[in-house]
């Protein structure tokens, strides 16, 4: 069985998706990122995958007050990324009701951060690996470091992350499959539980993932096809539970 996590990514206070992590290729689906977390929790979700995407560039959060606004409105465990870059944000965050963190660049630039927050917060560190040509993405996807996918994820493993998040930046938003083929590379190479992440398009995509993991995967977030409605999110997670 995956776990299905709906994607909420805050830009400027709206919920949007983007393409290929393009930040003026924004498309807003809801003005209100709270009432977009009842409706996903209402149509029975289990996790909500929340992202402020400006925290994600600028290093802080910038979204705080509709993150707050989703922590109120939603029940359902929620996992936390953009812009986390200290222990006491992540510290802040977990206070607040965030079940999960998800660090990304600063696990990326900063091994030390990396180990002293898994070891802070056992069991509730994700890091999400954001690859580009094999290469792990950062700042929001504006920059592109030295690192393997691999390389990161193995330090994962070593440091205790309680979960990786695998996205393929060509695939996120353009409907055309999550790159099984990677995601399960990645999975296979270390313990660490991985969820897939990017190019999820329709009730098929689901399938061959769901087929193709053998119950190796955690978990799959979906986006733009949730919210373009190609995908009915209980269909969905009938698929996923099968």
């Amino acid at each position: 069985m995956l776990t299905l996590y709906p994607a909420i990514d805050i830009k400027d206070g709206a919920c949007v998706r983007l393409r290929r992590g393009d930040m003026g290729a924004a498309t807003v689906y809801s003005a209100d990122p709270a009432a977009q977390a009842r409706a996903w929790q209402e149509q029975g979700c289990r996790w909500l995958h929340v992202v402020d995407l400006n925290g994600a560039i600028e290093g802080r959060a910038v979204n705080g007050d509709a993150v707050a606004a989703i922590l109120a409105a939603a029940s359902v465990p929620v996992q936390l990324g953009g812009g986390i870059r200290d222990l006491r944000a992540v510290d802040r965050w977990l206070e607040a009701g965030v079940t999960r963190i998800v660090l990304g660049s600063a696990a990326a630039k900063d091994p030390d951060f990396l180990r002293e927050a898994c070891r802070a917060f056992p069991g509730r560190i994700a890091i999400g690996i954001d690859a580009r040509e094999r290469f792990v993405a950062a700042e929001g996807w504006t920059e592109t470091t030295t690192l393997t996918a691999l390389e990161l994820a193995r330090r994962c493993e070593q440091e205790g992350a309680a979960a990786i998040i695998y996205t393929d930046i060509a695939r996120d938003g353009m409907l055309t499959g999550v790159n099984i083929e990677a995601t399960l590379a990645l999975a296979h190479a270390v313990s660490t539980k991985v969820i897939a992440s990017g190019g999820i398009g329709g009730p098929d995509d689901l399938r061959a993932l769901r087929e193709a993991s053998g119950g190796l995967l955690d978990g799959v977030i979906v986006g733009r096809a949730l919210y373009d409605g190609r995908i009915d999110l209980s269909a969905a997670q009938r698929i996923l539970m099968d």
